[in-house]
């Protein structure tokens, strides 16, 4: 199958067609997929209506291995029962809609900041794949940056004085500037790492 790459951002950011993912699984669109993500870090691809199952047969089409330890897994089970699948959203176990004071629901103020899925893990994630269930009636953007573009847009004089730094990944902070605290043993599950800022 030959994809066709159509490119959103000056930037980055690309929209896929044509393709179906629950089905894709020769290796030359699996390899132009990973391709793709390596050209433009975002990859968008529209009206594809997953299972649970049927995106996690994707993913390890693609990638072959799947994170397990969700952030949101430190707070509380899975309504879903599959660790590798984070539900981002504001439903609880029953179906209603979370309190206002939920504790899971106050975690998940932290993915309103900026972060990088799977950073704080070792290996990192490789892959975010970010399936819309219900979409609201409001405008709701997620927003994404390219860091590698951000990275060569740096001036010469701020690349050097980056060179010889580290990023400490903790998920465990981003939460706590929020006021969000959680107990020792959850700190040390969520395990941070430090990266060079060029990797």
């Amino acid at each position: 199958m030959s994809l066709t790459f159509q490119q959103l951002h000056p930037i980055f950011a690309a929209e896929v067609s044509p393709v179906d993912l629950r089905t894709v699984r020769d290796r030359e669109s699996l390899a132009s997929i990973r391709a793709g993500m390596d050209k433009f870090a975002v990859l968008v691809f529209r009206n594809q209506s997953f299972t649970i199952q049927e995106q996690l047969d994707f993913a390890r089409r693609l990638d072959g291995s799947l994170h397990t330890k969700t952030g949101a897994s430190a707070i509380a089970k899975n309504r879903f029962g599959i660790e590798a699948v984070s539900d981002i959203s504001n439903v609880g176990a029953d179906g209603a809609i979370l309190a206002r004071d939920d504790r899971k629901r106050a975690f998940g103020l932290g993915n309103r900041l900026w972060h990088t899925d799977a950073s704080f893990q070792d290996p990192a994630g490789r892959y975010s794949m970010l399936h819309a269930c219900v979409l609201p009636p409001v405008r709701a953007d997620t927003q994404f940056v390219d860091m590698r573009a951000a990275y060569d847009g740096l001036d010469a004089v701020m690349k050097q004085r980056l060179e010889r730094l580290s990023a400490h990944h903790s998920i465990a902070y981003s939460r706590q500037i929020l006021g969000f605290q959680l107990s020792q043993t959850r700190r040390a599950s969520s395990k941070a790492r430090c990266i060079r800022w060029f990797e």
